[in-house]
């Protein structure tokens, strides 16, 4: 455990949430948040979406916990409850948080909308901030949270606040990747995984009126739905005549997830001559590529890491503008153990989000 970071806490207030230790199951848990900055917002939670990264820390399947006991949740919904002086929002508005919770503001990456890439970037549970003032982050997963107040962004009033939750980390995800590569007419799109990520990415492809979108999963049970979703074509990856019907078709591949013993020269060969696979989903290990999959045809691949500011306010305007929804299930704080077990087992369609007891207060 870390025992360096510096305190920085506000021991006249608690906050209370479900946070892990280590290992899958949750405990309640309560912590001591920052003073609230000349910035800052203070936020009421009244939704907190299951992101597979909030999985992947938990279960050490991207290390161990750097901070101690961990309270994990970065697709947070809420109305603001207090404010400092200088902050960008007022009492009750409704706004969300999502995997970021700070960043320099004038560093390179900062000034061009890459914030993300800051080197003092906070991120919003398992990380420090570098500001100078010290302390721990801790999530959603919680009845409250105070973050810097541009990180916390204005939902419009066409989203619901259950349905804005998952937009925050999985929309952003998956939009500003599209958006980055040029996805748009003229352009053959293809998203790897239909989950949680992957049926935003279909309906962002198909909303920025890309030639055709195609949906690649590796079973058809998902096929009627990334139809409805806005898919032009689908590709079950393990069928054979799919693949080699589908062979270097697609300018540009999401890759929302993937195995563990993924043969990735298989999925680079949907990519057309001169095109990219742009990968999302994280891995728990190295990945094995053989070169000449990219060389003998000029394929790049890449990743993309959430998104800045920016993107994420044009990401909520863009949902709003053309009805773009996660299609979510959800399940009370008060069963966060059972809402992640359900998230692990695979079987949401597509996000499961959590209600505090604050979201019938809307």
């Amino acid at each position: 455990m870390t025992s360096n970071i510096k305190v920085c806490e506000d021991t006249t207030v608690s906050f209370n949430g479900w946070a892990s230790s280590g290992d899958t199951i949750l405990k309640k848990f309560s912590y001591h948040p920052r003073p609230i900055g000349p910035k800052d917002v203070e936020i009421e939670i009244s939704h907190c979406g299951i992101c597979g990264s909030d999985i992947h820390t938990i279960t050490g399947g991207w290390g161990e916990l750097k901070n101690g006991p961990c309270i994990p949740g970065h697709e947070i919904v809420g109305k603001v409850v207090a404010v400092g002086k200088d902050s960008c929002h007022k009492i009750d508005d409704l706004v969300g948080v999502g995997a970021m919770v700070d960043a320099c503001g004038e560093c390179d990456e900062c000034k061009s909308g890459f914030d993300q890439f800051c080197s003092k970037s906070a991120f919003t549970y398992n990380s420090t901030y570098k500001d100078g003032r010290g302390g721990k982050t801790y999530g959603g997963y919680a009845d409250r949270i105070r973050v810097n107040s541009e990180f916390a962004f204005k939902i419009p009033s066409q989203i619901s606040a259950a349905e804005a939750a998952p937009l925050l980390c999985a929309g952003i995800t998956t939009y500003a990747p599209l958006k980055q590569h040029g996805a748009g007419p003229g352009m053959r799109v293809g998203i790897i995984g239909i989950g949680g990520l992957g049926h935003l990415a279909i309906q962002w492809a198909s909303a920025m009126n890309c030639d055709e979108v195609v949906a690649i999963s590796t079973s058809d049970s998902k096929r009627e739905e990334s139809k409805k979703l806005g898919a032009t074509k689908f590709v079950n990856s393990m069928k054979p005549e799919d693949m080699k019907a589908a062979a270097a078709s697609m300018d540009l591949i999401i890759c929302t997830s993937f195995a563990e013993d993924q043969d990735w020269g298989k999925l680079l060969a949907l990519v057309a001559n001169h095109g990219k696979m742009i990968l999302l989903a994280l891995p728990e290990s190295d990945l094995k590529i053989n070169g000449r999959s990219l060389i003998s045809r000029g394929v790049s691949i890449g990743g993309s890491l959430i998104g800045g500011r920016k993107a994420v306010e044009e990401m909520l305007d863009f949902a709003a503008e053309k009805n773009i929804r996660p299609w979510i299930e959800k399940m009370p704080m008060g069963d966060a153990n059972a809402a992640v077990k359900h998230m692990m087992e695979g079987r949401p369609r597509y996000r499961i989000v959590m209600e505090t007891e604050a979201a019938a207060r809307l």
